[in-house]
């Protein structure tokens, strides 16, 4: 692989990365004022604190958390082959 595709990667797994922790940050505001609203306005919130924001929320945490391992298994590279040290 030649220098400016190594160095596109690194430019998309920095935009990527930066991209989930902004996703991860803003859907998280929603669940704070969830937590912190008045008692009766809870059930208005609910449904799409439930089903949207905590989802979005897991989802990109396990991405950033687990995310390599995830594109290794969908990598196009066998799973023997390793950039790091050749086989003698």
């Amino acid at each position: 692989m030649n220098q400016s595709a190594d160095t596109a990667n690194l430019v998309k797994r920095g935009f990527t990365r930066t991209l989930f922790r902004w996703i991860h940050i803003v859907f998280s505001i929603p669940i704070l004022g969830y937590i912190y609203s008045p008692f009766d306005k809870i059930p208005q919130y609910a449904a799409p604190t439930r089903y949207v924001f905590v989802p979005v929320m897991i989802l990109s945490g396990l991405w950033m958390w687990k995310g390599h391992v995830v594109r290794r298994l969908f990598s196009k590279r066998p799973a023997g082959a390793s950039a790091s040290y050749s086989v003698l």
